[in-house]
C-alpha cells in the first residue's frame, strides 16, 4: 500500500493520477498503436527517473498513475512523457522522419491528482475505464 522511497535525507510517497487526451479528442489511439505507448510511456518515465504503476489506455484519453520523486515537478515529467511519446509515434505510425512541425499528437493541457490513501480505488477505477465506458455508452 506505501511504497515507501527514499533519497539521500528524505522518505517519500508520492504518486500522482494524470489524465491526457489527443489532440481535439480524436479517437485516435487503436491498434498497434496501443500496445506500443504503453511500452513507450514506461520507458519514458523510467528515463526521468519516474515509475508508471498503473495505466489504462482508451481509444480518446489517457489515464495513467506515475510515481515521481519530490525533486521534480510534475509538469516536466508529464511533458516530457507526451512530447517524447508523439514525437516517437509520428515516427513509427505516421511516416514522420522529422519531428512535427506545427502539428500535436497530444492536447496541450492535462489532469492530474495526487493519489493519497485511496491509491487502490484509484487502480481499480483505472482498471475499469473500459468497462465503464461501454457500460454508458453501447455503441462502443
Amino acid at each position: 500500500m506505501y511504497d515507501e522511497q527514499s533519497l539521500s535525507h528524505t522518505k517519500w510517497d508520492c504518486k500522482y493520477h494524470v489524465i491526457w487526451k489527443p489532440k481535439y479528442r480524436k479517437k485516435s489511439i487503436f491498434g498497434a498503436l496501443l500496445k506500443y505507448l504503453g511500452e513507450i510511456f514506461r520507458e519514458l518515465a523510467k528515463q526521468k527517473e519516474c515509475t508508471v504503476i498503473e495505466g489504462h489506455l482508451m481509444p480518446d484519453h489517457v489515464h495513467i498513475v506515475l510515481s515521481i520523486p519530490p525533486k521534480y515537478s510534475v509538469a516536466q515529467r508529464v511533458g516530457f512523457i507526451t512530447g517524447k511519446s508523439a514525437i516517437q509515434s509520428g515516427r513509427n505510425f505516421q511516416g514522420r522522419k522529422k519531428n512535427f512541425v506545427g502539428q500535436n499528437f497530444w492536447a496541450r493541457g492535462y489532469c492530474v491528482f495526487t493519489v493519497g490513501k485511496d491509491e487502490d480505488a484509484v487502480r481499480a477505477s483505472i482498471q475499469h475505464q473500459e468497462k465503464e465506458a461501454k457500460r454508458i455508452d453501447p455503441l462502443n
